[in-house]
């Protein structure tokens, strides 16, 4: 598997809308756009200032270029760099950035460009959404999961102690912008874990996309841009409209958490150490789809399907080795727990899921075993 191969071949840029009354906004997927993004923000915001806010590694690579296409169409900019990694999303940096935001001439006309994976995306969505009460930010994710899932939909979050983002804010960005190119750099491990949030949407919603999942990974894999690409564009079409119906997450909308429950879980466990998100939410997918069958709810066959897919993928498909006592206690700080039920995201089929109301115990109970596998990662 090669994170840094990509096809000449001329793919034409791709739109999405995110249908929100007012509030509606565009995703725009192309390859090699990133020099254009500036006027796309000045005509979604009309801001005259951005603060971009970006790691190191995204930063030396593509920063320079966002700021002078954002310079080319009038508006002023200013970089904040954060530290890399799941641990940098947390109140403490959040104030950092306030500080820094205010210190740097914000105010409500200045918007946020949030430029890096789901981290940056989620972190610099929650600055926008409390600073002053609320400042327009922009998605220009570079990471395969970024792009397909955390960069659309507006919720935004950090972590505490007790569990991830459990505190948060819903806040719509005014664009996203998706260069595919920016997915050449990607480590093969970040590409993969990515994956797991394509393989999430066709396994809840898209049994076709999910087939085609299956004949083409290698091509995906290898960022042939005819088959990511119009990938892309099927998966934040997905994410969309799952949006424009449950923008809040009351109904519809926490189908999306397929695989987080036992993902979020896994990362809490870990002190998000040594585990991707994606990982995490691919091992959560596995143990979601034994369960399904164990409950009589999915056909026969529909968690190995899943798993072989996520294998193939590079994915890890068992949970780590934590005590189930662990686990539960992990499970009782969930966001989706109501009472003593946990809203539990299940498959009835590949592309079909629901879900259900499960007491901790019915999800894992005492005489439960974990099934294991071979991993792919």
């Amino acid at each position: 598997m090669s994170g840094k191969r990509e096809s000449s071949s001329p793919v034409s840029s791709r739109r999405v809308r995110v249908a929100l009354g007012e509030r509606s906004y565009p995703i725009e997927i192309g390859v090699g756009t990133l020099d254009a993004v500036g006027p796309a923000i000045a005509a979604a915001t009309g801001a005259r200032r951005a603060i971009l806010i970006s790691v190191p590694p995204v930063a030396r690579r593509y920063a320079a270029r966002v700021e002078r296409s954002l310079r080319d169409a009038g508006i002023r900019t200013k970089r904040l760099v954060v530290p890399d990694g799941e641990r940098t999303k947390n109140l403490g940096q959040a104030a950092k950035l306030y500080d820094a935001c205010l210190a740097a001439g914000a105010d409500r006309s200045s918007v946020i460009v949030a430029l890096g994976g789901g981290v940056v995306g989620d972190l610099a969505g929650f600055v926008a959404a409390t600073l002053l009460r609320g400042i327009p930010v922009v998605q220009i994710p570079t990471s395969l999961l970024a792009m397909v899932d955390s960069s659309v939909g507006g919720k935004t979050g950090v972590n505490v102690a007790r569990g991830k983002n459990l505190v948060g804010a819903f806040h719509q960005p005014r664009l996203v912008w998706i260069d595919a190119g920016t997915l050449g750099s990607l480590p093969p491990r970040q590409l993969a874990a990515g994956l797991a949030e394509v393989i999430k949407h066709a396994a809840i919603r898209d049994e076709r996309l999910f087939r085609r999942l299956e004949r083409d990974l290698d091509r995906l894999l290898a960022l042939d841009s005819r088959i990511l690409v119009p990938v892309l564009q099927r998966n934040c079409a997905i994410k969309a409209a799952v949006v424009s119906e449950d923008e809040r997450e009351a109904g519809v909308r926490m189908l999306l958490n397929f695989g987080h429950t036992l993902g979020h879980a896994a990362e809490a466990l870990k002190k998000y150490r040594g585990i991707l998100h994606g990982e995490a939410v691919a091992m959560g997918m596995a143990f979601a789809g034994d369960l399904s069958e164990e409950l009589g709810l999915a056909p026969s066959g529909t968690a190995d399907r899943l798993c072989a897919l996520l294998e193939r993928a590079g994915l890890p498909t068992e949970l780590p080795d934590f005590p189930r006592s662990a686990y539960l206690r992990a499970l009782a700080v969930d966001k989706k727990k109501r009472d003593d039920h946990v809203h539990f995201v299940v498959l009835r089929a590949i592309g079909r899921a629901e879900t259900r109301p499960l007491r901790l115990a019915e999800i894992w109970p005492s005489r439960r075993k974990l099934r294991r596998r071979g991993s792919g990662g």
